[in-house]
């Protein structure tokens, strides 16, 4: 009998049922345990050695990138911590297991003021030329969506998860179920957001207290979130717009445009859903790197006639 599969499974339920994570965590974690165990040949725990974790880590730095690497250890740690904590094993190797390795920094790619503004008018524009009601329709809503990710700097899979009673538009306020089961409170308060928000809403009315998500589908199903990278993508092509734009960069876009008004990166940390402030400070490496820019291009030193310079 393999009984680390089974602890596995019951590690899963535990994750499930008691800290309550999200699916894709639950995904995550089921992925990396499962090649954790065909790989090791072990069914027992209590066998399992600091060798065999730095043989297995080893080949994970072989077939992977840092942060997959980062990840998939991550998933391990957490289940020998619940092995130690059941009283599984005596011994958790991870205590004695020194795990350092740079990983590269990564900067989130965000999009450029003026594109935001081209994509927004030409959503808007597509709307207003509309031939029918249908298309009318649902430009309505493409504009509602790309509003609220630009506005609220929220996930897209938060956004394609809102329940309509999450939003009140009584008091422009979005409940958010964010990483976690966490929740967290957002105010929309451009007046234009608000305006269209409560206009789609008005239009979508039946579809929506049917399906009980607050941003619907053609057919009345909750929008999935491929439907809302197909919709950026229509529209960039309309626009010719040849950056590659995704949902989730108009989240790196909220964050870095609001820390280079100088507003304090716990607002943002907070506005974000962020657990640690140590995630949302990369988006102080995209300012470091504009400011760099803008001390390059716009600093009059690089004008000056100066004679005879060394």
């Amino acid at each position: 009998m393999n009984y680390l599969k089974i602890d596995i499974e019951n590690y899963l339920e535990y994750c499930r049922t008691q800290k309550r994570l999200d699916k894709k965590t639950l995904k995550a974690y089921r992925i990396d345990l499962h090649q954790f165990s065909g790989q090791i040949l072990i069914t027992k725990c209590a066998e399992i050695t600091i060798t065999i974790l730095e043989t297995y880590i080893a080949k994970l730095h072989q077939q992977y990138a840092p942060k997959t690497v980062k990840r998939k250890i991550a998933s391990l740690k957490a289940f020998f911590h619940y092995l130690e904590y059941k009283e599984i094993i005596n011994q958790n190797p991870f205590n004695k297991l020194q795990l350092k390795f740079r990983e590269p920094l990564i900067l989130p790619k965000t999009i450029p003021l003026h594109t935001i503004e081209i994509l927004l008018n030409t959503i808007y524009d597509q709307y207003h030329a509309a031939s029918n009601y249908y298309i009318k329709k649902n430009s309505l809503r493409d504009i509602a969506v790309i509003e609220l990710l630009f506005s609220t700097g929220i996930r897209i899979s938060e956004l394609c998860t809102i329940p309509y009673r999450n939003i009140d538009l009584q008091n422009n306020i979005i409940i958010i179920n964010g990483k976690g089961a966490k929740e967290r409170l957002i105010h929309i308060c451009d007046k234009h957001v608000i305006s269209v928000l409560a206009e789609y809403y008005s239009i979508y009315n039946s579809e929506i207290l049917s399906c009980e998500y607050f941003f619907v589908n053609n057919i009345g199903k909750r929008l999935s979130e491929q439907s809302v990278r197909e919709m950026i993508n229509k529209y960039c092509q309309i626009a010719d717009i040849r950056q590659h734009i995704t949902p989730h960069m108009f989240r790196h876009s909220f964050a870095t445009l609001l820390l280079e008004e100088n507003v304090d990166i716990r607002y943002i940390q907070s506005m974000l859903g962020h657990s640690s402030i140590n995630v949302t400070e990369i988006y102080t490496h995209v300012t470091m790197s504009k400011q760099k820019d803008i001390l390059k291009s716009k600093h009059p030193r690089k004008d000056m006639n100066i004679s005879n310079q060394l």
